[in-house]
């Protein structure tokens, strides 16, 4: 069974399981069960920088420090008991933690009284240039930002420093600038999986008129499937945004919006350039389609071609092959010589009138 098969039999497993449980059940339903937890957290003010480990959920201030901004990172979401009870700790609802753990679940915005929650696809390229999809929850209080993510790797690597060098301006910011930051830094990630996907569909735009293959046309089918996968994961960003900007909430600032509308401008970038793969990639079938038959017609178009000079060379090899007895010419001494002279004769005029029509 390959790794895709796989991997889809284990998550409708996991659905046929969920099915017909309560709302708010805490069931994971990723494909990542198992991967280490831990909670990191980086505390920090204009003048005062401090990173920490979390041992427990009960360690954490639910309602942070007036003086400092807090980032909380929970990493390893398929330890259901872990979510549950941090969900506790943190005062979040179990139909929030429940799309916390709920990897399948669309990109959305949601608004309380006392925090802001979101979900969303973190995108990237492994080592080995292939996408990696990670579910993403931000959740924003007063004071703290929460990030849990399934894995420990992700695109945070420039804003973790940012804030431990005291670079640009999210030190002296509230924490929802550090909310629009991680937001930002996962709409310019973004960007790098479309450049690439963007790479691809040139490489098999080359490919489709130098030497197309069947191969070709299961790599279309597959490039298709993950621009339109991309599609129902960046999207919505855009729509969230939006949203962000409009909210009336207390927790986003309206100098912060300002950098909102720049993150907007960036998914309405992203959008339109989904787009325009997701066009390219349907026409890719087309060329494909076009190029192929326009190769077997050039193949038809030589064999046509050596069909229309050995039809009449045929015909005279099949009339002096009759063996008649008064063909006069069979008893000629220069007879077989004559009739291959004709042949070639026919050869050449029959090449030289293609020639001119431009045939080959």
């Amino acid at each position: 069974m390959s790794h895709i098969s796989k991997h889809k039999t284990q998550k409708s497993k996991k659905h046929r399981e969920k099915a017909g449980s309560a709302p708010g059940t805490i069931t994971y339903l990723g494909n990542r069960k198992g991967f280490p937890s831990n909670i990191a957290c980086i505390t920090y003010s204009g003048t005062h920088y401090e990173k920490s480990n979390i041992q427990k959920p009960e360690d954490i201030n639910p309602n942070g420090l007036s003086e400092y901004r807090q980032w909380i990172n929970i990493v390893g979401l398929s330890d259901e008991a872990l979510m549950a009870n941090i969900g506790v700790v943190t005062g979040l609802s179990n139909l929030v933690v429940e799309d916390i753990v709920n990897t399948d679940q669309r990109p959305k915005i949601d608004e309380f009284e006392n925090y802001i929650f979101g979900v969303f696809k973190m995108l990237y390229l492994d080592d080995n240039q292939h996408i990696v999809k990670e579910h993403i929850a931000l959740i924003l209080n007063k004071n703290q930002v929460y990030v849990y993510q399934e894995i420990q790797a992700d695109v945070f690597e420039r804003v973790r420093k940012r804030i431990a060098e005291k670079s640009g301006r999210i030190r002296s910011r509230s924490a929802d600038y550090l909310f629009f930051a991680l937001l930002d830094a996962i709409i310019d990630s973004y960007f790098t999986v479309l450049d690439h996907t963007e790479q691809n569909l040139d490489y098999l735009e080359e490919e489709i008129y130098n030497n197309p293959t069947h191969q070709t046309a299961f790599k279309i089918q597959q490039i298709r499937k993950e621009i339109l996968n991309l599609r129902s994961w960046m999207g919505p960003v855009r729509e969230i945004l939006g949203r962000l900007i409009q909210s009336d909430s207390a927790l986003i600032s309206n100098d912060t919006k300002v950098y909102l509308r720049d993150a907007l401008d960036h998914a309405q970038e992203v959008h339109e350039t989904l787009q325009i793969q997701r066009e390219l990639a349907f026409s890719l079938m087309e060329m494909y389609m076009s190029s192929m038959s326009n190769r077997m017609n050039e193949v038809m178009k030589v064999l046509t071609i050596m069909a229309s000079i050995f039809i009449p060379l045929t015909f005279i090899a099949g009339v002096y092959g009759m063996n008649f007895k008064n063909m006069p010419e069979l008893e000629w001494e220069y007879g077989y010589f004559l009739a291959l002279g004709v042949m070639v004769l026919v050869f050449i005029s029959l090449l030289l009138f293609f020639k001119k029509k431009k045939w080959f």
